[in-house]
């Protein structure tokens, strides 16, 4: 079955490589890392967030890593940046959590990717099913979602 992620990579004429696994509740980007035998650093993160006004955005971030709120909110010129319910985050995006991918997402947001994220020369990030990751050079989310750099990496 074809996901509107691969479609949108495919549509886009993007290689990727294919990488299924097990899925596990919870399990987080240490569980795909595991499987899947590569870093987790190297496993991307896609966070639904909204700004005070409930406006969504997307933030790119290794799997390792978390998102510090007040960095990001400073350097997107927001008041606050808080992490949406799962509820409205598959609203929003049209996947459902723990399978979101910022390709194919059903409704246009800003992207911001940890700056970090672009120097690694291999990505493996959600291709928009749970157990489903795709693997492709970072510039993709820069040339296909206008995705701004942005430091904003907090250790776990």
């Amino acid at each position: 079955m074809d996901k509107a992620a691969t479609q949108f990579l495919r549509r886009h004429g993007v290689a990727f490589t294919e990488h299924p696994y097990t899925y596990v509740d919870h399990g987080g980007t240490a569980e795909s890392s595991r499987q899947l035998g590569v870093p987790e650093h190297e496993v991307v993160k896609t966070l639904v967030m909204q700004d005070e006004r409930a406006q969504p955005l997307i933030v790119l971030m290794h799997g390792d890593r978390s998102v510090s709120l007040k960095n990001l909110a400073r350097q997107i010129g927001c008041k606050k940046v808080d992490p949406c319910t799962p509820e409205v985050a598959q609203r929003h995006s049209g996947y459902q959590v723990g399978g979101t991918s910022p390709f194919g997402i059903r409704k246009a947001m800003p992207v911001y990717v940890e700056a970090s994220v672009l120097d690694l020369p291999l990505i493996y990030i959600n291709g928009g099913q749970r157990g489903y990751l795709v693997g492709i050079t970072p510039g993709v989310v820069v040339s296909l979602l206008a995705a701004r750099a942005v430091h904003c990496a907090s250790a776990e």
